[in-house]
């Protein structure tokens, strides 16, 4: 092990501490491993070689003995354990400590499925990924029903589930749950699974109450060894053709979200394919091999950095005052009631916990936008989310007028209308004259100036950019816009607020289209530049597709409308004619009243491609790969700038902005660490980027 244990110098060790428990019933001394790291529940337990070296010790221990009936697994209070220590592991260099790396947790947890008496894993609280395998290599599984999160979270992060996970997971649930839990959670946003849930796949073969979780675990333990209580599972099947069709299935998902952009989930199909046949050995050694590639490659790296980003970065936002600066909110008022608006209402009624008043222009929009919070209420209670006391009382929180003197005595009014400068002042200037004088006044714009807004009012210190993307309950970054006369108290309120909201924030500059939507007009700028000019829709739709991001620029256009995409466009061009141009065939779309090129069965629809191609016609046409160096090329060059400008402090929260605002895949780390790679930034601007932890990787 020494040629590991250096690498992880700076690894938290989690303990693996054993006590006697006299079982009940007359069923005999169960040795109890309680895995502690010995802190509290927010440095949660992992293993690195000397984490593995104590639990190996503490199986020593108990091996040893002839007088027990068998051996658990819990952890501290919270915690279960969650999986490999990932510090280190984006520090291994070479194949040989990958490797060393990747046989010492099977050798050390597979000895809890192979002891002479039966192992029970007690997960009390938050289990992923080595915590996870850890339990699946132990004969017997419970779960809290309390549990928030249950996860194999490798493929998310550029790697597989290393220490048995695609072995003894599809062999218990079946190949389409486990590969529910190995491909599709991790590429769906890192989705977590609770505690029932797990049970219900069949993850775990009984489910107790928080309260009494050990005591009731250990229980259920006695009566399994005294033959009272009989575990059913479904019995293992080797057919090929369900292990067939689930693999299908995944790999169809896989392709639709990375087309082959990222490795890893595809690595993680070929190991869960190999499950069906392999005996443990063989199995074990192919995750292992598997697994050292995957620690060589970029895209872990790149993965550990945006992983990092989310959970260090995100939750220390640079710039932000002193939260002591905020201001309590006690009501809020939403300008509009139309998608995003009531989107916005049911987010600030259950968060917050407070009345949230929405207007509009009429009493049928207010009554549309009140009704569809109330329904999105009523789905979560028919999904088991909240309960019908929560449901009445987020009902009752939110309420409805077509007059703004409703917003008297709010301390938050957000506007969500249509993205017109005069529209908005205009809006500002009607809610000012009902709030009092530290209301916050926050907009939603996606594009325009946060201080010509602020422009004209009693107060511009206590208006601020507050940028949501959509779907709003899905993607959790908003860009915290300070306008020229935003004052501090204004801003820490934004911050407070965005973080009851569980939103992460990124402190940015005022300037035109801000970071996500100012990077993602400039992409789509020359993707339907070369369209334009004469490339097929085809080929300039999959021009990108190796980068794995998670939608293609014409999906884009189609998601956030062309009306939208051709105003934001024109601000930009307003702003930086140089770089932005505004496309005619776009504002010809538009005036045509269409979606997108696409028609409802996402085909190209005829009249969308006669717009682009017949004008194009006698332009150059551009391969695909032209196409994408001149996006990438772009984009290298409007982040130099955005850096320059003083838009955001920093890349990394470039990179930050465009995973949790755009959905870029963990596996590229944002964009500044892929044009660094791929040696663009310096091409273009003459140096890179230089994203910590990033840029040291070779090409």
């Amino acid at each position: 092990m020494s040629g590991i244990t250096e690498i992880f110098d700076d690894e938290v060790v989690t303990r693996a501490l054993v006590r006697d428990v006299r079982l009940p019933g007359g069923a005999g001394t169960m040795a109890l491993i309680t895995l502690d790291n010995g802190f509290d529940h927010t440095k949660p337990s992992t293993f690195g070689p000397r984490g593995l070296a104590e639990l190996d010790k503490a199986l020593d221990s108990v091996a040893a003995r002839t007088d027990l009936a068998a051996v658990g697994v819990t952890g501290k209070p919270f915690i279960f354990a969650v999986g490999a220590d990932l510090k280190g592991a984006g520090l291994v260099r070479r194949r040989e400590q990958a490797e060393e790396l990747g046989r010492l947790g099977h050798e050390v947890f597979r000895r809890l499925g192979e002891m002479e008496v039966p192992s029970f894993a007690f997960v009390n609280g938050a289990v992923m990924g080595g915590g996870l395998e850890l339990a699946l290599h132990c004969t017997y599984r419970t779960i809290s029903s309390g549990v928030p999160a249950v996860a194999l979270p490798e493929c998310f992060l550029g790697l597989v589930p290393g220490w048995g996970g695609t072995q003894l997971l599809p062999r218990l649930i079946g190949p389409a749950n486990a590969l529910k839990l190995i491909i599709e959670n991790p590429l769906a946003q890192n989705r977590m699974t609770r505690g029932k849930e797990a049970f219900e796949l069949g993850v775990a073969d009984a489910v107790f109450e928080p309260a009494d979780f050990l005591e009731e675990s250990l229980r259920w333990a006695a009566r399994v060894l005294t033959g009272e209580t009989s575990v059913a599972r479904p019995p293992f099947t080797q057919d090929a053709s369900s292990w067939d069709a689930a693999v299908a299935a995944a790999k169809s998902l896989v392709d639709g979200k990375l087309r082959g952009a990222s490795p890893a989930p595809y690595r993680a199909l070929e190991l869960v394919e190999l499950a069906r046949t392999a005996g443990r050995d063989e199995g074990f050694e192919a995750e292992t091999r598997v697994l050292a590639d995957l620690l060589m490659g970029d895209e872990l790296r790149a993965g550990l950095y945006s992983f990092d980003l989310v959970q260090r970065r995100a939750k220390r936002p640079a710039g932000a005052p002193d939260r002591a600066l905020a201001r309590k909110v006690t009501k809020v008022g939403v300008v509009g009631a139309g998608l995003m608006a009531s989107q916005l209402a049911l987010l600030f009624a259950r968060r917050l916990e407070v009345p949230v008043v929405l207007t509009d222009l009429d009493q049928a929009r207010v009554d549309k936008g009140v009704g569809y919070v109330h329904a999105e209420v009523g789905k979560l209670l028919s999904r088991g989310r909240i309960g019908p006391d929560q449901a009445n009382r987020l009902k009752a929180l939110v309420s409805g007028s077509t007059d703004k003197a409703a917003f008297a005595g709010a301390d938050f009014v957000i506007e969500a209308v249509f993205e017109d400068l005069a529209v908005k002042k205009q809006v500002f200037a009607e809610v000012e004259a009902v709030v009092g004088p530290e209301c916050v006044l926050a907009t939603n714009t996606s594009s325009l100036p946060v201080t010509a807004m602020a422009a004209g009012l009693r107060h511009p210190e206590r208006v601020v950019g507050f940028h949501f993307f959509n779907p709003v309950a899905v993607l959790p970054l908003l860009e915290i816009v300070r306008g020229e006369r935003t004052d501090d108290a204004t801003l820490a309120t934004a911050f407070a607020v965005g973080k009851t909201l569980n939103k992460s924030s990124v402190l940015v500059k005022d300037a035109p289209a801000f970071v996500v939507n100012r990077l993602l007009i400039r992409m789509m700028g020359e993707v339907l530049g070369a369209v334009d000019e004469g490339t097929p829709i085809e080929t300039a739709e999959h021009a990108l597709d190796d980068l794995g991001l998670p939608m293609s620029p014409f999906a884009l256009l189609q998601l956030v409308g062309p009306a939208v995409a051709l105003h934001v466009s024109e601000t930009l061009h307003e702003a930086f004619p140089d770089r932005y141009r505004v496309s005619q065939n776009l504002a010809t779309l538009v005036k045509a009243g269409k979606p997108g090129v696409y028609a409802p069965d996402f085909t190209v629809d005829p009249e969308a491609r006669q717009i682009f191609e017949g004008a194009g016609a006698a332009g150059t046409a551009l391969s695909g790969r032209q196409v994408r160096d001149r996006a990438l090329r772009a984009l290298a060059e409007e982040a130099r700038f955005m850096l320059d400008e003083g838009v955001v402090a920093a890349p990394e929260d470039i990179d930050l902005c465009m995973l949790l605002g755009a959905g870029w895949p963990f596996h590229t780390g944002g964009l500044t660490p892929l044009l660094d790679r791929t040696g663009i930034s310096a091409e273009v601007t003459g140096r890179p980027f230089l994203s910590p932890g990033v840029a040291s990787v070779p090409a």
